[in-house]
Order: structure tokens, then C-alpha cells, then sequence
């Protein structure tokens, strides 16, 4: 198997709705995309997967000498053997690399945010670095499509913890921000048994106006000049903020399931985007 066939499996396999913007680039493009997400994917398996923090700490670390290594023109990993020679042209750097180990790095030593500055600072390492990086590729030409680039980020992952809140804390995961959940008098064992109240309803409507509020701002500081370059990041955001509406359409049942859009449904918003430029 080629580094290429193996990042195209990785990337299809995920199901993600970010595989589906990929579809409508230039292949050079997708080719890199496609490997820079498989990346992702690898790392932030680790943590998913690998029950024992030791050992996934051990695969986090091999990872940070595989990014020194293929910098150093010595990649043995197929992911980065595939996205190595898209580097140069995208202005991919280590430290990008480096940013997404860490944020999965994050999640081995905390489960708990006291607040949204703490929760912003992993969002900036796993969704906003994401977001520079695939705003390089996909063809920025304004220097201010990284700001939008990371507040979009910001928002995807907003996206991610409510929908999986419940997946999350039978990881023994808690993102929302503990002075949030005091606030909402939502206590940490009442998510952890999944036990869905008008205070919980309350609390994620406040996390879901702030996700709204971040994807509106991300657009209006998209330069018009880039919105032709952006449009796969912007079928992205069609599809999490359809996502979104779904969940609050369901009064947030995210405790005891995983609520998610069909395949056709992302093909169909990338789509609309696409043709007709609609969000």
C-alpha cells in the first residue's frame, strides 16, 4: 500500500465531515488535505483508543521524533511520508505538527476546564492550528484568513463537545467549563450517568448560542477576496452548523446518543456550497 492509498483510507474511513469539502479541490490540494487530516486522525486516535495513559503517552512522544524526523527529510510513518512533500508549497511547518500532538497531549493530563479561557487554549491546539493549516492549503491569499480560519476552528470544536458530550464523559471526559456548569447548577456525576434535566437543556443552549456567535463571527472576518479559496471551510461550516441546528431541534439529547447528518446530507450541503455558494 502507497503512503497515498493508506492517507486516502484513513481519511475516508473516519467518515468526517471534512472528508466530504475535500472532494471539490484541485487533486494537489486534496492530496495534501488528505494527508494532513489522516494526521490528525493518528494522533487524536491515540488518545481515543489506547486505554492505558502510559502507552498513549509513549505513542504521542514516538510521534513528536517522527515530526522531527520527517523534517529532517527521514519520514517512516506513511501519513507523513505522504504529507511531506506538500510541506514546502503549503507553508506546512513542524510546529503546526507539533501543536496537534500537544493539544491530544492535553487530553491524557486533563479531563476537567475550569473555564472557557482553559477549554479555548486546547480548542486553539487541536481545531485552531487545524484550521491555519487547511486555510494554506485550500489557498489563502489574505493574511487575515488565519484569524477566521481559527475562530472557525474554534466553533467546529464548540460543535464536537456538545454532540459528544455524552461519549466524552464515559471517557471521564468533562469539556464543558466547570464555573459553566456551576452556573447551570449541572453537576459532573449527573452527566457521567446521563441524566438529562431542564438545567442541562439550559446549560447547552448557552454552549450553543457561543458556537452561533463564533461561526458569525468567523464569516464576517473571512476577506472577500478568499471566499472563493475558503469554500471547502465553508462547506465544513454549512454541515457542523446544520449539525448543530439538529441538536437543538432534538432539545440536545446528546447524553445517550450520538447525533450526526447522513452522508448524503454532508454531500449535498458541500454541494450547495459549492454551486451556488449558500451556507
Amino acid at each position: 500500500m502507497t503512503p497515498e492509498t493508506y492517507v486516502q483510507q484513513k481519511a475516508a474511513a473516519s467518515g468526517s465531515s471534512f472528508y466530504y469539502a475535500f472532494l471539490f479541490l484541485p487533486k494537489p490540494r486534496r492530496a495534501a488535505i488528505t494527508a494532513f487530516y489522516a494526521f490528525c486522525r493518528e494522533v487524536d486516535d491515540v488518545v481515543d483508543e489506547v486505554s492505558d495513559p502510559g502507552v498513549a503517552q509513549t505513542k504521542l512522544a514516538w510521534w513528536e521524533a517522527e515530526v522531527t524526523r520527517a523534517y529532517a527529510g527521514q519520514p517512516t510513518h506513511p501519513v507523513l511520508q505522504a504529507l511531506m512533500p506538500h510541506t514546502a508549497a503549503y507553508g506546512i511547518e513542524a510546529r503546526h505538527l507539533l501543536a496537534v500532538i500537544e493539544g491530544c497531549q492535553m487530553d491524557l493530563q486533563q479531563t476537567r476546564y475550569l473555564d472557557y479561557q482553559g477549554l479555548q487554549r486546547y480548542c486553539h491546539l487541536v481545531a485552531g492550528v487545524v484550521g491555519e493549516v487547511a486555510a494554506r492549503i485550500f489557498g489563502q491569499t489574505q493574511e487575515q484568513t488565519t484569524r477566521y480560519a481559527h475562530t472557525l476552528g474554534l466553533a467546529f470544536q464548540l460543535t464536537n463537545i456538545i454532540r459528544d458530550v455524552g461519549e466524552d464523559a464515559l471517557r471521564g471526559r468533562i469539556y464543558l467549563p466547570v464555573n459553566e456548569l456551576q452556573q447551570f447548577e449541572v453537576k459532573a456525576h449527573e452527566l457521567l450517568k446521563r441524566q438529562h434535566s431542564e438545567r442541562f437543556v439550559a446549560l447547552m443552549k448557552f454552549q450553543t448560542t457561543r458556537a452561533h456567535q463564533l461561526y458569525d463571527e468567523a464569516l464576517a472576518l473571512l476577506p472577500e477576496a478568499d471566499r472563493r479559496t475558503q469554500k471547502p471551510g465553508l462547506m465544513m461550516a454549512s454541515i457542523y452548523r446544520t449539525l448543530l441546528r439538529e441538536i437543538e431541534r432534538d432539545n440536545f439529547q446528546v447524553l445517550h446518543q450520538r447525533i450526526s447528518l447522513t452522508p448524503l446530507r454532508k454531500l449535498w450541503l458541500a454541494w450547495r456550497v459549492q454551486a451556488l455558494g449558500k451556507l
